[in-house]
């Protein structure tokens, strides 16, 4: 991961952060090296998970576990959490899976937890391009992007389940912070 990516991830990160509370059991999907785990170690949040297709192998870690697989597949049944984040994740899912995640989180979440999503603008695929091409990022998947339109967010989670409780544009207005909580 080249210095932009890790700027760009650790910007992501820090907005979602007052969204977290001390003692909730976050689920990460689309984790990589768990690098929102280690943020929140000053938080003292409970034993989390984080979920990433990229991983090789589980790692163990003192608060956090992070494990190769998709949501919700590699979960068990019994798996429950506060919060669940997806920074940088839902441009990725193919649209046809997006319409599970309101069903899916819900089932996931304790009563009153938050979804806690970024997304970047359409925009950016074109940024992404350029500084792949000039190797100035790694550009993870970029591939996966499909040209996702970020005011389908609020319509992926029923209003009948979820609240918006934010929507907030950042990094210049190139990507937006979405936190929804359970009814």
């Amino acid at each position: 991961m080249k210095f932009l990516d890790k700027f760009l991830r650790n910007w992501r990160v820090k907005m979602c952060i007052p969204y977290i509370n001390t003692q909730d059991r976050v689920l990460d999907i689309g984790c990589l090296d768990g690098y929102l785990f280690q943020t929140l170690k000053v938080k003292s949040i409970q034993k989390s998970i984080g979920l990433d297709p990229l991983l090789q192998s589980v790692v163990r870690h003192e608060n956090y576990v992070l494990i190769p697989g998709k949501f919700p597949e590699a979960l068990l049944a019994t798996d429950h959490f506060n919060c669940i984040t997806m920074l940088a994740v839902l441009e990725h899912i193919p649209r046809q899976e997006q319409q599970k995640l309101n069903d899916e989180c819900y089932t996931y979440l304790e009563p009153s937890g938050r979804v806690i999503i970024t997304v970047p603008s359409p925009f950016v695929d074109h940024i992404l391009w350029w500084l792949s091409k000039f190797r100035l990022i790694d550009g993870m998947s970029v591939e996966e992007h499909y040209g996702f339109k970020v005011k389908e967010v609020p319509q992926l989670f029923n209003s009948n389940q979820f609240k918006l409780i934010k929507h907030k544009k950042f990094q210049l207005g190139l990507n937006n912070l979405f936190v929804f909580e359970k009814q």
